[in-house]
């Protein structure tokens, strides 16, 4: 593209990147398969006649939408037959995501769990009006319904995404502070240390991808959890180090077994207390971690 960079259709595009990027990555939970979205985007977008198109942002979108809607019926299948608990691909945030609580919720990784159990539709449908603000009528040009349908399934995909999501928003700082206390335990294997951080209820989620070694399905209460931690450490005969970082527009841990990523963590909190732990160690899925420059979403 960057021979064309006086081209205005790939100024309007460039312009746009980021937004489509995250259109997409929110559709897909992957870094990969949005990249590959974002060039069929391209190849339809300058194949338009863009001196009719009225409103090229909404256009843009909706391109986007069609082709992520189109993959993500056959990444669905691909997921079937992934081995062990699957979760999005980390993507390494810039400082301002986290500034824009709503934009760093609706990439956190437990929000993106959430948007999983969706249909395809209901989850564009989703993205669209809550995260980007698309009306209703642009986003039924987008999925093929009636604005009618549209506003139908929002709703239901709204109902749902909140009876799921966190009960009030937490602060970057607050998440700050408990991954602190997270990270210092995991360093020294502390029992104790994890008991304090972890609410009684929290949920581990690993995945491993059937590459790593991973739990092979969550694992339920803090007991359960900090004993697996802990385990996990002393059989491996490893030293962890959590290295700060933001991912998903949120805190969280790059962890390093010496120089080598292990795997990146992320973190829910409600009540200053860990509900929810998200450790992606699927090589796979690590590879933008150590070399990509932090995103900047919109």
């Amino acid at each position: 593209m960057s021979d064309h960079a006086t081209n205005p259709a790939t100024e309007t595009f460039l312009a746009h990147r980021n937004l489509l990027f995250t259109v997409a990555y929110e559709m897909l939970g992957s870094a990969a398969d949005a990249e590959d979205v974002l060039q069929e985007t391209w190849l339809r977008w300058v194949k338009a006649d863009v001196e009719q198109v009225h409103d090229q942002r909404a256009y843009l979108i909706r391109i986007t939408t069609r082709q992520s809607l189109n993959r993500l019926r056959s990444v669905k299948l691909r997921r079937e037959a992934y081995v062990g608990p699957w979760l999005p691909e980390p993507l390494l945030t810039a400082p301002d995501v986290a500034e824009d609580v709503e934009l760093a919720e609706s990439v956190s990784m437990a929000l993106m769990l959430v948007l999983e159990t969706l249909s395809p539709t209901e989850r564009a449908v989703f993205v669209l009006h809550e995260a980007f603000g698309v009306g209703y009528d642009e986003i039924a040009a987008a999925v093929g319904k009636s604005p009618a349908a549209v506003r139908q399934i929002a709703y239901r995909a709204r109902r749902h995404v909140d009876a799921r999501r966190p009960r009030e928003a937490v602060s970057a700082d607050e998440i700050r502070a408990a991954l602190e206390s997270f990270r210092r335990a995991l360093e020294a294997g502390d029992l104790q240390g994890l008991l304090d951080v972890l609410a009684p209820e929290v949920v581990l989620v690993s995945d491993g991808g059937g590459v790593k070694q991973a739990a092979p399905r969550p694992i339920i209460s803090a007991d359960k959890v900090a004993r697996f931690i802990v385990g996990g450490i002393g059989k491996a005969e490893v030293t962890l180090t959590g290295h700060p970082t933001a991912v998903n527009g949120n805190p969280a841990l790059i962890v390093r077994v010496g120089d080598e990523i292990d795997g990146v963590i992320a973190i829910r909190v409600e009540d200053a207390r860990i509900t929810g732990l998200y450790y992606v160690r699927n090589p796979q899925k690590l590879t933008r971690i150590g070399s990509e420059t932090p995103l900047t979403l919109r």
